[in-house]
């Protein structure tokens, strides 16, 4: 019998822990033991353990998600003067520095060999692997990506003037691709192992990990914003940790082929089953509906869960997606800001 409206989406969550190790597991520990070179090249994440990035006790993660295209919120951040930490996803990290903006932190995760580099700026990228690959050309995302060799040669540039500048949290499982141009650029590399498995489970591959490199373990939930999250507050030690472009969703009415996940989802059921993939879901704080497809959905549990476990006050500041529930107070961006102006109170 044919699945309804999001229902094998919903199936699929159930089992996205262990789709997630098949997809990307063996990559990212392949990439973690030819890394193991590199890492004299840098240092530990633990140098980094409450290290004192930006003033007081507050922190503004920057994603990429598609709000930021609707909500532009470094240009809000900019303009306030906030003065806290500033930790971005490497999706995010050209999205700042356009504006003006250098963050004290950035945070890759990701092991796709050749994709990721393209946030750095790809020295090698042509215009026959654009064409081999539609991923960015695709996606809902920032703007800049219309001319993908034009963006291109503007990342190489903004990190040739700005890359020694910025410190970049980066997992041991970062491509190889990823690992040349983050030191090229001159940034300052901290290593940390995402967590892959139970560290405490019978031959965690975590574990082994962790005996390999010496590296600290993060839970990263699986996704770079979720990482970003983990490195302001377990990290770096903020109590107030504000999101946005944490979407885990897309706008609704946006095209599936416009999705993260398209190619995979066609893959799986062909064009005309997608809705079965793909789950809607309501936010009553902007009285919107939003749709997203199992993997972010499986990424907005994970979060969930860890925010209810720390001791962080979280705010999502997104203003679009849907990112709400217990641990998570949902304020327009400029309330947070706000707040944390002199005088302002949290």
């Amino acid at each position: 019998m044919p699945e309804g409206p999001g229902e094998l989406g919903l199936k699929l969550v159930a089992r996205m822990e262990s789709l997630t190790w098949e997809r990307h597991g063996e990559m990212a520990l392949a990439n973690a033991r030819r890394n193991r070179g590199a890492i004299a090249r840098g240092r530990s994440l633990a140098e980094l353990r409450g290290a004192a990035l930006g003033e007081g006790d507050s922190a503004i993660v920057v994603a990429a998600g598609p709000s930021v295209r609707r909500r532009d919120p470094i240009r809000a951040i900019r303009d306030s003067g906030f003065r806290g930490a500033l930790v971005v996803t490497e999706s995010a990290l050209a999205y700042c520095l356009r504006n003006g903006v250098v963050p004290h932190l950035a945070v890759s995760l990701d092991p796709h060999a050749t994709r990721i580099v393209r946030w750095f700026g790809d020295p090698r990228l042509t215009a026959e692997s654009i064409s081999a690959d539609d991923y960015f050309g695709r996606q809902d995302m920032d703007e800049a990506f219309a001319n993908e060799l034009k963006a291109n040669r503007e990342i190489l540039s903004l990190l040739g003037r700005h890359g020694r500048d910025i410190r970049i949290a980066l997992a041991s499982s970062a491509s190889e691709a990823v690992v040349e141009r983050v030191l090229e650029a001159g940034m300052g590399v901290y290593w940390w192992n995402p967590m892959l498995d139970d560290p405490d489970a019978p031959g965690s591959v975590t574990r082994e990990l962790q005996r390999m490199n010496g590296l600290p373990c993060v839970n990263a939930g699986g996704n770079v914003g979720t990482a970003c999250w983990m490195m302001a507050g377990e990290v770096l030690g903020k109590a107030h940790v504000a999101v946005t472009g944490m979407d885990f969703s897309y706008y609704d009415g946006t095209p599936y082929r416009n999705t993260q996940y398209y190619n995979e989802a066609v893959a799986l059921v062909g064009e005309e089953r997608l809705d079965s993939v793909y789950v809607r879901l309501f936010n009553p704080h902007l009285g919107a509906w939003f749709y997203t497809d199992p993997a972010y959905y499986w990424y907005r549990q994970a979060f969930l869960e860890l925010a209810v476990d720390s001791a962080v006050r979280t705010y999502n500041c997104t203003e679009g997606g849907i990112l709400f529930g217990t641990g998570v107070e949902v304020v327009p961006l400029k309330e947070f800001l706000a707040r944390r102006a002199p005088g302002g109170h949290l």
